[in-house]
């Protein structure tokens, strides 16, 4: 008999589940014909496909019907499997966690039920990450079953049922103006028009400057969780990341007024509470990481102090304003983000060492190592970070060169002399 020829061919009777479903569309994107952007050899080899499917059908006419797929699992359909990213997506899917199965979180559109956390709980389980240097990646899952991506990280630190995804995490969330950010609140952006394009989503841990222009973002991102000063709100697509605090915060764990000064008696000598540690957080963002050996914790100790009095000596206190023990002045200065940092040399105020400059060598195309990355760090310290995509690295790139030069004319120099290679000079008033 003749067997038809056909152009296009899909099975009418096949699984719904969601994993068939996604193996269905990730083939037809593969396979598109030439006219709509496919590859010509991978049509030809679907359409000789198409032939010899239809004709086992032609043949098979009438038997039984046929088994699942080999490696097929069986699994209930999403509703919204058709609207969910596809498994190429940067941020993953919206699912339980690994090894949930049936039994696990429903896999719905819908939130799921709020687990009550405080803002330092939600700093202390980011840091669990970025301690164990968790590898990017959008299929795997952590030993904590969440996925090993940036939503995935939030879900983590939000300490969410499931694994959202970035077009889902807004439902957990507040939005709230920028200017309210308080540790443990998102950036979040998501490109509802193509998620495969920019979508992120980072922690915010607290201002690094008095001007509110850099945070430090906790942040999952290849090659693996890191913490790091971040220009607000990132990198790229800065203005269309927009701030969320989660639903979820217990009271008196600062989901109000961010200046709300929890008392004198909560510091000092014997105290211990969540307050203490969102002190130390807070004073590590501001420079005083070098006064904690373990970071900053809920037991009231010396680091704690000196941090402290450190901070305070930064605004030019004296006496009993600079005792080391935090007041309403000193804890809204923390929260809100102004005020000064503490400076790199501590309250002693002696004048820092300039980093001695490693020679033009280790600076051009080609180059990667520790040099490049910590100039690019203190391009970034100093706002002179625009030109990156997603932070300073190891390997010389164009970014860094033009970041370079930008500084380099902001010290009145042009031509050769601002050409975006760092030289002693460039070095100097950089580190300086």
């Amino acid at each position: 008999m003749t067997v038809p020829v056909f152009t296009e061919y899909e099975p009418t009777a096949d699984c719904g589940c969601a994993g068939c479903a996604r193996r269905r569309r990730t083939a037809a994107a593969r396979t598109l014909p030439p006219r709509m952007g496919g590859h010509p050899a991978a049509h030809g080899a679907r359409r000789a496909l198409v032939l010899a499917t239809a004709a086992g059908v032609v043949l098979s006419a009438g038997a039984a019907e046929a088994a699942a797929p080999a490696g097929h699992t069986a699994g209930p359909v999403r509703a919204d499997d058709a609207t969910r990213p596809g498994s190429g997506t940067p941020q993953g899917q919206a699912g339980p966690l690994m090894g949930a199965g049936a039994s696990g979180p429903a896999a719905t559109a819908a939130p799921l039920a709020l687990r009550a956390t405080t803002r330092s709980e939600i700093i202390a389980r980011a840091k669990t990450w970025v301690a164990a240097k968790v590898p990017y990646d959008m299929e795997k899952f952590w030993s904590d079953g969440y996925r090993q991506d940036c939503s995935g990280y939030v879900s983590m630190a939000w300490d969410l049922g499931g694994n959202e995804w970035t077009g889902s995490l807004s439902s957990y969330g507040t939005r709230i103006a920028r200017s309210q950010l308080e540790p443990g609140d998102i950036l979040l952006f998501h490109n509802p028009a193509d998620p495969n394009k920019g979508s992120h989503v980072t922690i915010f841990g607290g201002w690094t400057n008095s001007a509110r222009t850099q945070y430090m973002a906790y942040e999952q991102t290849p090659p693996a969780t890191r913490k790091k000063a971040t220009p607000l709100a990132y990198w790229s697509n800065s203005d269309q990341y927009l701030a969320y605090r989660y639903k979820g915060l217990a009271r008196g764990s600062g989901g109000g007024s961010s200046a709300g000064f929890p008392g004198a008696a909560t510091f000092g000598p014997g105290a211990r509470n969540a307050h203490v540690t969102r002190l130390g957080d807070m004073l590590v963002a501001r420079g005083g990481k070098r006064f904690y050996t373990k970071g900053p914790g809920p037991v009231w100790g010396e680091a704690d102090r000196r941090a402290t009095r450190a901070f305070q000596q930064a605004q030019g206190w004296k006496g009993a304003n600079a005792d080391g023990l935090p007041g309403p002045d000193t804890w809204r200065r923390l929260v809100d983000g102004t005020g000064k940092s503490i400076p790199a040399t501590g309250a002693s105020g002696a004048p820092k060492t300039v980093p001695a400059f490693p020679g033009r060598g280790y600076f051009k195309p080609g180059q990667s190592n520790a040099h490049v990355e910590r100039l690019g760090e203190q391009l970034v310290k100093k706002g002179f970070g625009r030109h990156y995509v997603s932070g300073p690295g190891r390997r010389w790139t164009e970014a860094d060169r033009r970041n370079v030069e930008a500084f380099q004319r902001t010290q009145g120099w042009r031509g050769r002399v601002a050409d975006g290679y760092p030289g002693p000079d460039t070095w100097r008033r950089l580190f300086s």
